[in-house]
């Protein structure tokens, strides 16, 4: 995939292979692939067989697309993301949110597996965000503004207050443990050290992870409303004992992913339903 990727051509051969307009673009981070699981009348769409995508690079990203519903709601699940620290460019990263706007799509449910700053949060807590520091020090926004895009999107609000409710709500409901935070994208690969991590946290965030934000920055742009889910896989580094690896995030993501597909499959519909009001 290159600078000048194609959205139209992707999203028209999508766009062939999907039946009616999904309601919601859910985007799994590592290791989170449970609520695949959870998708009814689900058809498979290889990254691969998406003109102009590339092979998913890291561990935990299956690199596919799923369509199915979730409790009567039509869903576009994408399993994998793209990333800054793969070589990917901005227009790369951002490329699949600007397809699912393409689709139709009018909401984003992104999720991603994060580090802990806030002492309170443990291995295995979930967490909706309610704000992002974006510390990648790089926007797909930049360049040319792309039609249907906003110059200047407003981030005061950049993940939906009313989702973020009906998160919570559903949490309450299911006997889910859901905390709220600010998660903070640092470029990656490589995890922060001790001091970066006190930085961090001085900064005002509670999790830090290397992704969603180039997402949401491009879903704001097109007037996408976003939820986002962070699950809790490891302390940062100098808050637990121990080092950091990518095994890690995948297996305590798989365990707590499970407890995070059983909120979404709750809290889709409900999402499907405030986004077709408005």
């Amino acid at each position: 995939m290159t600078a000048s990727f194609d959205v139209s051509a992707a999203s028209e051969y999508l766009r062939s292979r999907i039946e009616s307009v999904p309601a919601v673009c859910i985007v799994l981070g590592s290791g989170l692939s449970a609520i695949e699981g959870e998708l009814t009348e689900a058809a498979v769409i290889p990254f691969e067989d998406v003109p102009g995508f590339p092979a998913p690079t890291v561990e935990g990203h299956a690199g596919r697309y799923v369509v199915g519903r979730i409790g009567g709601a039509q869903v576009l699940l994408q399993s994998g993301r793209f990333h800054h620290y793969e070589g990917h460019s901005p227009e790369v990263v951002a490329a699949p949110v600007r397809i699912a706007a393409a689709l139709g799509v009018r909401g984003l449910v992104l999720t991603n597996a994060s580090g802990a700053i806030r002492p309170t949060l443990e291995p295995g807590d979930l967490l909706v965000l309610s704000d992002h520091i974006n510390l990648m020090f790089r926007s797909p926004l930049v360049g040319p503004v792309r039609p249907g895009e906003t110059r200047f999107p407003d981030m005061s609000a950049a993940y939906d207050p009313r989702l973020r409710h009906l998160a919570l709500e559903v949490a309450v409901e299911t006997g889910e443990d859901l905390h709220e935070g600010t998660y903070v994208a640092m470029l990656g690969p490589s995890y922060e050290t001790p001091a970066e991590v006190r930085m961090l946290g001085g900064l005002g965030a509670d999790v830090v992870g290397m992704s969603t934000v180039p997402e949401v920055l491009v879903a704001r742009a097109l007037g996408l409303r976003c939820v986002a889910f962070s699950v809790v896989t490891n302390h940062a580094a100098g808050l637990g004992s121990g080092g950091l690896s990518h095994r890690d995030v995948l297996d305590v993501g798989a365990s707590a992913g499970a407890r995070l597909a059983a909120l979404l499959t709750v809290l889709i519909p409900r999402v499907a339903d405030e986004l077709s009001r408005g």
